[in-house]
């Protein structure tokens, strides 16, 4: 009943890789005794019965085989991290429930791949509207040189990813479940793109199947392996609410995409605005000067077009605003229309000629025909 035991259960790191066999994520009383003594004291509590907490301690003891865990981690060509590895997130650090190890799939090291990354969450069941927002960020995202971090769920996760590799970006998979398997299964060609191009990461061992708590347990991953998190579209009880609230929790800025102010699927977003310190974000520009770093990566001003008319003095609008743009009139009809000073018109008919705001005929003034939508 004690299950197999391995002399790899003396090192920290497969012992980690057995914790994170037996305990479900944020396991509390096996994290203080992780924090204080080690994977390898742990695990060695839980085979003598003497670890803090109920029977979810003991109940997948008699399943334990490290060395074939081992044996699948090697065959599989996935990489273990523990914490104070070089390769391990130091952002994960700061949840009180870091994961006891995570597992990787792709060949770049995680810690520079997230050095510079924005989470993308939303709703599965995501708008078109909401799809096109996400993939645009996605692939402008990686343009701008950002790793793009999402779940790899269906709706606004798979098109964060996809926009990110349509970039030629690197983008990381938080799954719920082992990184050797698809899920959805729908997107087993996206998951292994994105382990060609970036990373696929699980805090649960290969062959682990998607449950509801890992869900929401791999939600403070999401959150904590980036320097933003952008929610693009959630209802009022997605889970992507949760990631956001993983990342203001531990002090990551949140940006919230706005949506039609009639649509379900953005009353997440909204709330969030209305409720909370989240930022309002429309493209790429808005995220990126969300997730860095003071004075890098500034959006630039959004101002409108600049028109011919903007630097018109007050006559000279006034008698641009009254001219027609099919007849003619003369001068002093234009003084009487505008309610300009009839001894000032002469300069000011002037001027606008010369901007080709206005043109003479026989005495009379009309619009210029290109400039006739300027306001």
């Amino acid at each position: 009943m004690s299950g197999r035991v391995s002399p790899l259960e003396r090192d920290d790191r497969w012992a980690r890789v057995a914790l994170s066999f037996l305990l479900e994520p944020k396991h509390r009383a096996t994290r203080d005794r992780l924090a204080a003594e080690g994977g390898a004291a742990a695990l060695a509590a839980i085979r003598e019965r003497r670890a803090a907490g109920g029977g979810e301690v003991y109940v997948r003891v008699p399943e334990l085989d490290l060395d074939g865990l081992v044996a699948s981690v090697r065959g599989l060509g996935v990489r273990v991290l523990v914490p104070g590895d070089p390769e391990w997130p130091v952002g994960l650090d700061r949840h009180e429930d870091p994961p006891y190890c995570l597992y990787v799939r792709g060949e770049p090291d995680l810690a520079a791949l997230v050095e510079r990354a924005v989470s993308v969450v939303g709703s599965r069941a995501a708008s078109s509207y909401g799809l096109r927002v996400a993939a645009d960020l996605g692939e402008d995202l990686a343009g701008r040189g950002w790793t793009v971090v999402s779940g790899a769920a269906f709706g606004i996760d798979a098109a964060a990813h996809r926009g990110a590799l349509a970039g030629a970006g690197p983008t990381v998979a938080v799954l719920a479940c082992g990184v050797d398997i698809a899920y959805p299964r729908a997107h087993d060609r996206l998951i292994a793109s994105v382990a060609d191009a970036g990373a696929v990461v699980a805090e649960v061992p290969p062959g682990a199947a998607p449950m509801r708590g890992r869900f929401l347990a791999r939600n403070r991953v999401i959150a904590l392996l980036s320097r933003a998190t952008v929610v693009v579209e959630a209802g009022l009880r997605s889970g992507s609410l949760s990631t956001a609230r993983e990342a203001r929790e531990h002090h990551v800025p949140v940006g919230a995409v706005p949506g039609p102010v009639t649509s379900a699927t953005s009353a997440g977003c909204h709330e969030l605005l209305r409720e909370t310190d989240a930022v309002l974000v429309t493209d790429a520009a808005d995220v990126a000067e969300l997730a860095a770093r003071i004075g890098e990566d500034l959006a630039p001003a959004r101002r409108p077009e600049p028109l011919p008319t903007d630097a018109l003095a007050p006559d000279e609008y006034a008698l641009w605003a009254a001219a027609p743009v099919r007849r003619w009139l003369p001068p002093e009809r234009l003084a009487v229309l505008s309610g300009t000073d009839p001894l000032r018109v002469p300069a000011a008919l002037a001027v606008l000629e010369a901007l080709g705001l206005l043109e003479r005929s026989d005495g009379g003034w009309r619009k210029c025909a290109p400039t006739a939508g300027a306001r």
